[in-house]
């Protein structure tokens, strides 16, 4: 089974970014504990801050993958093309955030991603990635 986690905006800094809301543990400590856990899953992890890399990234993998774990972070309330490109492939879309997102700001409360997502995952820390990957298998 092939998995992708792909990242979106400023998760690149978590651990150092407001911990209140992320934490304080960095994603790639997260992503090999993930990997230490779930041997039989051939996981792997993509980050970028720009839209359309998303997007591409999304196109590459999403019609050969088993599935894909996406937190778009601030892409998901604003992105109709990332909501477009998730519509568009095969590959079934877990969202996930870490934060509980309807407890933030209005317009955090939008998503153009989760019309098209197989499930959504809100909440519970980085601990989303796991119950997100728990539901593929």
């Amino acid at each position: 089974m092939k998995i992708i986690i792909i990242n979106g905006p400023n998760l690149n800094l978590l651990g150092k970014r407001e911990p209140e809301i992320y934490g304080n543990q960095d994603f790639e400590a997260y992503f090999n504990e993930l990997k230490s856990k779930f041997r039989s899953i051939e996981l792997s992890y993509y980050q970028s801050n720009v839209e359309g890399e998303i997007i591409n990234k999304l196109q590459e993998v999403g019609f050969s993958y088993d599935g894909i774990i996406l937190n778009a972070g601030a892409y998901t309330h604003t992105s109709i093309g990332i909501g477009d490109c998730v519509k568009a492939i095969t590959t079934p879309v877990v969202e996930v955030h870490i934060s509980n997102t309807f407890s933030r700001e209005t317009f955090r409360h939008q998503s153009y991603i989760s019309p098209s997502a197989k499930g959504v995952v809100i909440g519970f820390g980085l601990k989303s990635y796991e119950l997100a990957l728990q539901s593929f298998l």
